[in-house]
């Protein structure tokens, strides 16, 4: 099958963080986004969007980027955010947690640190650059295209 593919311009910040909640209201349990970009292209802001709109628009959420990972309570679904960054090695993701976020939303940036531990349903968020703004390039590797509307290709 070949992967279904959806590109969106991203002018600013608040563009971002809407799509997050837009990814957020069609995630289910089980569910793996996987963030990808440079250091600065979004992925934080875009899991921020996500976990506000889970969990309400006045929750912290910081990078998780030295404690690895953040977990949040939702009334819709538990939120797990990763961020892989400083990894040296795949096998140190088992002790963050990995395994267990199957029971809620797995968020995980610099998700290529996992290697082939990196779950194969997914979607995968590749932002870049693009002037001022962002370009996110979609990539349906489950069942993502049936839930997010958009021209899908």
């Amino acid at each position: 099958m070949t992967p279904r593919v959806l590109t969106l311009d991203l002018p600013d910040e608040a563009d971002t963080a809407a799509l997050g909640a837009r990814i957020g209201r069609a995630s289910r349990r089980g569910d793996v986004v996987a963030l990808m970009g440079d250091l600065g292209a979004g992925k934080t802001t875009l899991a921020r969007g996500l976990i506000r709109y889970m969990t309400g628009p006045d929750t912290e959420a910081p990078s998780p980027t030295f404690t690895l990972v953040q977990t949040y309570a939702s009334p819709i679904l538990a939120v797990w955010h990763f961020d892989l960054y400083r990894l040296n090695d795949s096998r140190e993701a088992r002790e963050l947690g990995l395994d267990e976020a199957v029971d809620g939303l797995a968020v995980i940036e610099w998700p290529e640190r996992l290697g082939r531990d990196l779950p194969h349903a997914r979607l995968e968020v590749r932002l870049s650059f693009a002037g001022e703004g962002r370009i996110a390039r979609l990539v349906d590797l489950a069942d993502w295209s049936g839930r997010i509307d958009g021209d899908w290709r």
